[in-house]
């Protein structure tokens, strides 16, 4: 019933990882299971969520934290009316990520997984760094972008990553005490990863 939790520089491969692990071990890979499953507890779209998600830790979800407009906000809510703004999307998180922790064999995709379960006792968590060269060389593979564009995104990710953690009150997301395992992907790639990763759980 092990839970693994895979954070991520932007780029270095962690949903693409995260996917090829739980298909060789046969877990479940929780990644839009985790909005959705948050978008009904809070009463809102997924689509919401996932908006909410790109720009937390931003200027714009500070406003929509604390100077909400009314009217707006109806327009891109369910029919139940529910609402989400930086703390109470923080409170679904941990409860969510807890569950689908205990119900085991799962890989957890960031979302601050790594703090929410650091004292799990069937949790391993895995941090994926790159030199930014290669996160931008992985974009324009795996996604087709131009080089320029991979370049912005790396560059805005990674900003918007410390940025939340920071309204998280945590700025050692890459530090490698908090992890089991921590993967250059540069030096092995993502089937070694893999393999390394299933090995860490005793599965290979």
């Amino acid at each position: 019933m092990a839970v693994i939790t895979i954070s991520r520089q932007y780029g270095a491969g962690g949903r693409t990882l995260g996917r090829m692990v739980a298909q060789k071990l046969g877990y479940t890979f929780a990644d839009s299971e985790i909005i959705e499953r948050l978008a009904r507890e809070a009463r809102v779209s997924p689509q919401w969520v996932e908006s909410f998600e790109k720009e937390a830790g931003t200027r714009l979800s500070r406003f929509i934290s604390s100077m909400v407009a009314k009217k707006w906000v109806d327009r891109v809510l369910k029919e139940e009316r529910g609402y989400l703004d930086e703390q109470s999307y923080l409170d679904y998180l941990v409860l969510i990520i807890a569950q689908v922790a205990d119900e085991g064999n799962v890989v957890i995709l960031g979302r601050g997984s790594q703090y929410i379960l650091d004292d799990h006792p069937d949790a391993y968590h895995v941090l994926l760094v790159d030199r930014v060269a290669n996160r931008i060389k992985f974009l324009m593979d795996r996604q087709g972008h131009s080089e320029a564009k991979a370049a912005a995104l790396v560059e805005s990710e990674d900003r918007r990553r410390a940025l939340l953690y920071g309204r998280l009150g945590k700025s050692d997301f890459d530090a490698p005490l908090l992890y089991h395992l921590v993967i250059h992907m540069g030096r092995l790639g993502l089937d070694r990863a893999c393999d390394l990763v299933c090995r860490l759980v005793g599965e290979c």
